[in-house]
């Protein structure tokens, strides 16, 4: 699988950058108590933070706010998904466990405050694109809701878009059946290459540490 990445974007935001991690032989399951207790501490800790700060003084959502309006996308009817996560943290609605895919998907993007795509690999067909959505690139996301991604960052295969730092779709989400999987960290731009490939590796190695399996990462 070969992943390329717009020019365009990066005459928007010069320095663009993703993060990909492939996963293989990784065994998805319900979370281990561990990860249910840190998922939930994490939302308690930042509720309470929350109760002393804004959105805006998280530098990774503010950065990527900043990101959205500069692709076209309102920022404001369109949150990136890290941004939604925080936002139900503030109102007290917690995540609640899905499995230990997603669970993992969720604490990441909380602690590093930027949005994640996690993609059952056996589910994506041919190579994959990340670049900018049109009226045309639209999928049931996730979120039940047939979702249009004009203005925003979509990674697409052979099918069309799949995925987006917005909501992701149904048809390449992550089950306990998968076994093979592709995360992709839309990263703060500001962030250097060598920074960028340590988070890589670190939540490489948290997410093997529950789900198995081996890892492979870069940045591109």
């Amino acid at each position: 699988m070969e992943i390329t990445v717009d020019p365009r974007i990066s005459e928007i935001l010069s320095d663009f950058k993703v993060g990909i991690i492939h996963y293989n032989n990784i065994t998805v399951s319900d979370s281990p108590q561990m990860l249910k207790g840190r998922l939930q501490l994490f939302q308690e800790q930042l509720f309470f933070d929350l109760e002393d700060k804004e959105l805006s003084d998280f530098p990774g959502l503010l950065e990527w706010k900043v990101n959205w309006k500069a692709l076209g996308a309102d920022p404001n009817r369109y949150r990136p998904s890290a941004e939604a996560l925080f936002r139900r943290v503030k109102k007290q609605n917690y995540l609640t466990p899905v499995h230990s895919g997603v669970d993992m998907n969720n604490f990441l993007s909380l602690q590093y405050e930027i949005p994640l795509g996690l993609y059952d690999a056996d589910k994506i067909e041919g190579d994959v694109s990340v670049t900018i959505g049109t009226e045309r690139d639209q999928y049931e996301g996730i979120n039940n809701r047939l979702n249009t991604l004009a203005n925003i960052l979509v990674t697409k295969d052979q099918q069309g878009a799949f995925g987006s730092p917005y909501v992701d779709s149904k048809r390449t989400a992550v089950t306990e059946q998968t076994t093979n999987a592709l995360h992709i960290f839309y990263l703060r731009p500001s962030m250097d290459r060598d920074t960028a490939l340590e988070l890589l590796a670190a939540a490489a190695n948290m997410f093997t540490g529950i789900n198995g399996g081996e890892a492979d990462f870069y940045v591109i």
